[in-house]
């Protein structure tokens, strides 16, 4: 994937569905399972959906990807590594001067910890979700929003 993370955010795509696991991801779903390939453009509709105050998860997002293409789960390697492709697309709008752009800081990872490798690291993160009224807690090396649960966005 070269270019910038714009080109690979707007690259026409479409998902792709799976429907036999490959031998080395059997572990991710029951037998029989299927699974959704999502594209880097749908995953940032997804966090563009989520308003100031409220966050989303790695899972979530996939939960909700699944869902939508009828499959028992989503990647859970291709949808991080949108999740990051959305992130640095934002940051290349904001260096830009874009007035909008896909709020990546609500997205946190899987285990509801803030994502040291999204663009400023935990420390921009951390200030947006701070800005937007989230407390953020540590726990062992790892931060968190200190509410999650109970702020997770419902994704459509």
């Amino acid at each position: 994937m070269a270019g910038t993370a714009l080109d690979q955010l707007n690259k026409a795509r479409a998902p792709k569905i799976v429907t036999r696991l490959p031998e080395g991801a059997r572990h991710w779903g029951p037998p029989g399972a299927s699974m959704v390939v999502s594209t880097p453009a749908e995953v940032d509709g997804l966090i563009r959906q989520v308003p100031a105050g409220k966050v989303t998860t790695l899972d979530a997002i996939r939960r909700c990807l699944a869902r939508r293409h009828g499959t028992t789960i989503a990647c859970p390697v291709s949808t991080a590594i949108f999740i990051a492709i959305a992130a640095r697309a934002s940051e290349e709008m904001r260096a830009m001067g874009a007035p909008q752009v896909t709020p990546f800081w609500r997205a946190l990872r899987s285990d509801g910890s803030l994502n040291p490798k999204y663009p400023g690291g935990i420390r921009l993160q951390q200030a947006c979700l701070e800005a937007e009224g989230h407390r953020i807690m540590q726990r062992g090396k790892n931060s968190f929003v200190s509410d999650a649960e109970a702020v997770l966005a419902d994704l459509v």
